[in-house]
């Protein structure tokens, strides 16, 4: 059997947002299905050097792999199709490309040659598609999927690499080209023209399609189909349809359905043998089956459904598999006060204070946390939500009146949240951040070890630089708020919760990041629980 990597080049064109990671993530988990060892990675256009400081507005969620790589949302939709782990391998830049080759040409490492596009970085970006810096991990395929539009000025170096890889991989890689197909409501017509332009493009760069796949909100018959494959070259079972579904986890069944992992197979070499996506079809079974509602409300303070992509994922798998439907409702911190809390909060069978960076809406969250600690309202605080759950207890119960972060308000004489030690001499924005794994021993008479089934250590994601004060540890604990996940290298506290309330929990980590549609996360799964309760 041919043992030798295949990849997979994922484009896109005439629009942006077609949904190019969520095609990528299904691709990867239908070749897993057959057996197949693969991982998916993003490259990306932009100059930054990764997504981590970039607006959520502009950019939605920034997701963060184990090895504690700022990366781009769509690796958080390869992680909970495929239940790999991705790292800083998976997550690469024109930023990243660039200062590499930069760096190296400053270190004289290209003997004084005048750097330029073609060969240095198409060579670089070659390098990484091709993985050269995780040799010994043995792979089957390896997708890549491009971020951007095909014409693009940011990724034609992208387009002119994947050129050079086709023609020296020959049949060992592949492209597949996501497209839009427009319905023109006025002629009541679906129209190719635009697929076909955009094919035109990718050939005019030296790249012929292998596979189309044609988004699109309406069905494409069979004469359709068959004129795009006429006019852009490729095999009629190779044009797929990508239509609208309820949940972006049927979006691996139609393809699998339509035959695209199958096309990819043959056109790779590769034995297409049996598929195994029984748990993945008993999990849409339950999807369609779960009839009963849960309201729970999101408070944050970016009113954009990317920006806590990962939370409402992970509520959504939780959801299913505890039998309901998680109607998830943001609600912005910024229009909470003391008059409307109620109000704002009313219907909600749980609360989630969500994580964010600045003073922007914090007062809000803080209120919030206050409301649901004495209504005894399921809360879930995830990092800086869990930071305001201190803070809001600092004040009310412990009696801090001026109690805050030293983020928030450096002259605060009770910072019972404050920055870690070592970080306190950094001032670069990309250093400034604890980022990725880290372990957490829980304390064995916690609400949160039963959770996590009677597990001692935890290992979880993180990206935060401000942390619970343990001065105050001994004042928290007196009061009824228990310090019961800790980190054992750094005596930092994890996770806090409140015993006598029935679900009171802050995690400083993200355990979004470890949510998958076949392994839901513990602490997700418990708080639905407790919602439906």
């Amino acid at each position: 059997m041919e043992t030798q990597t295949k990849y997979i080049f994922i484009t896109g064109g005439v629009v942006s947002s077609l949904g190019k990671g969520i095609i990528s993530a299904s691709i990867g988990k239908l070749l897993q299905a057959r057996g197949y060892a693969v991982t998916i990675q993003k490259f990306d256009p932009y100059i930054n050097i990764d997504p981590g400081t970039l607006n959520p507005y502009e950019h939605g969620e920034c997701y963060v792999t184990m090895d504690g790589m700022e990366t781009d949302l769509d690796l958080g939709h390869y992680e909970r199709f495929t239940d790999i782990h991705t790292t800083r391998h998976n997550s690469i830049t024109t930023g990243r490309i660039y200062k590499t080759v930069i760096d190296r040409e400053r270190r004289g490492d290209y003997l004084g040659k005048t750097i330029q596009v073609v060969p240095h970085i198409t060579d670089e970006i070659k390098r990484r598609m091709l993985r050269e810096d995780e040799p010994d991990k043995q792979l089957d395929f390896v997708i890549t999927e491009v971020g951007g539009t095909i014409g693009d000025i940011e990724s034609a170096p992208f387009m002119e690499a994947i050129r050079q890889l086709r023609w020296q991989l020959g049949r060992n890689a592949v492209n597949v080209h996501l497209t839009y197909v427009p319905y023109l409501k006025a002629a009541e017509e679906m129209k190719t023209k635009p697929t076909q332009h955009s094919v035109k493009e990718l050939q005019g760069m030296g790249i012929q399609p292998d596979i189309l796949v044609l988004r699109t909100e309406r069905h494409l018959d069979d004469a359709m189909r068959m004129k795009v494959a006429s006019f852009c070259n490729v095999d009629l079972d190779c044009v797929i349809l990508s239509e609208d579904k309820p949940s972006i986890y049927e979006v691996p069944v139609s393809m699998m359905a339509q035959g695209l992992d199958t096309a990819i197979l043959r056109k790779t070499g590769r034995p297409i043998g049996d598929i195994s996506m029984q748990s993945w079809l008993d999990f849409l079974d339950k999807q369609h089956h779960a009839t009963r509602e849960i309201h729970i409300g999101l408070v944050g303070k970016y009113d954009l459904q990317d920006a806590y992509k990962s939370i409402r994922e992970s509520l959504n798998l939780a959801g299913v598999y505890n039998n309901v439907k998680a109607m998830l409702h943001f609600i912005n911190s910024e229009q909470i006060s003391k008059e409307n809390v109620a109000e704002q909060l009313q219907g909600m069978d749980g609360i989630v204070i969500c994580p964010g960076f600045g003073q922007r809406g914090i007062e809000g969250k803080i209120l919030t946390a206050e409301y649901t600690r004495t209504h005894d309202i399921p809360t879930f605080g995830i990092c800086l939500g869990m930071q305001m759950m201190v803070i809001e207890f600092a004040r009310n119960v412990l009696g801090y009146a001026d109690a805050n972060s030293r983020e928030m308000d450096e002259q605060t004489s009770h910072n019972v949240i404050d920055m870690m030690e070592e970080q306190k001499a950094i001032t670069d924005k990309g250093g400034t951040m604890r980022l990725g794994a880290y372990e957490c021993e829980l304390r064995e008479d916690s609400l949160v070890y039963e959770m996590y089934g009677r597990k001692k250590t935890i290992m979880e994601r993180h990206r935060h630089r401000y942390e619970f004060n343990n001065a105050y540890k001994e004042d928290y604990e007196s009061h009824g708020m228990k310090c019961v996940g800790i980190n054992p290298a750094a005596d930092l506290v994890e996770i806090v919760e409140i015993p006598c309330h029935q679900w009171y929990i802050g995690t400083q980590f993200h355990p979004e990041y470890l949510s998958t549609v076949l392994h839901p996360h513990p602490l997700f799964m418990s708080f639905c629980k407790a919602c439906i309760r």
